[in-house]
Formats: C-alpha cells, sequence, structure tokens
C-alpha cells in the first residue's frame, strides 16, 4: 500500500478558498474534476507547487517533479469541490489513509459551516 501523507499546504489552500467563499457544492465531482489537460495546462502555468496546492496528498515514493505524486485532488484549479472532499474522504477511508481521510472530513465541515 502506497505511504502517502497529507500534504500541509494542499489542507492551507482548501482552508483559505473555502474561508473566501471559494466552493462549489452544487456540481458532482465526476463533472468538476479537471481533465489531463486541464492539469497539464495547470502544471505549465502554476507549475509544479502551484498544482500540488490542490491535492490533499503527496506521495513520497514518486520523484518532486511527478504528476503522480499529488493525490486525492479537492478542486478544479478555481474552487474546492465539496463533491471531490467526499470522494477524497471516502477513498482514504476505504485504503486506510487515516490522516487524509481526518483531513478531507475537517475540510469538508469547515465547507459546510462556511455554507450555513
Amino acid at each position: 500500500m502506497p505511504n502517502y501523507r497529507v500534504d500541509d499546504a494542499g489542507v492551507r489552500h482548501a482552508q483559505q478558498l473555502i474561508d473566501a467563499g471559494q466552493y462549489d457544492d452544487q456540481t458532482p465531482w465526476s463533472d468538476a474534476a479537471p481533465s489531463t489537460g486541464e492539469e497539464n495546462e495547470e502544471r505549465e502555468d502554476e507549475g509544479q507547487q502551484g498544482y500540488a496546492e490542490w491535492h490533499l496528498a503527496v506521495d513520497p515514493d514518486e520523484g518532486e517533479g511527478a504528476k503522480g505524486r499529488h493525490r486525492f485532488p479537492y478542486g478544479d484549479f478555481e474552487e474546492v469541490n465539496r463533491a471531490a472532499l467526499i470522494h477524497a474522504e471516502q477513498r482514504a477511508s476505504q485504503n486506510d489513509h487515516e490522516e487524509i481521510r481526518r483531513a478531507a472530513k475537517d475540510l469538508l465541515d469547515r465547507l459546510d459551516a462556511t455554507r450555513s
């Protein structure tokens, strides 16, 4: 099983976006998830660090510049997607990534508190 760890910069970025009201709580993740082309464009425009900020976890077994190093995406490079957080929480739980599950759940709770 991969040894993923929480990407603190990604979590902080998500928190900032949620606090600023930059989230989508309507669109299913299957519709909002960036395409491969959009992911590549983000990496070109914002660099590896900018791309990484849109993920909750990192796979330390992947090289620094590898696209596959970043796991558990939570948005479309503009907004946090609520369904993506739910998906990340479920997937992390199914694969025994407890810290990532907790990070996704905390962000989901933060987003839901902001919505109400």
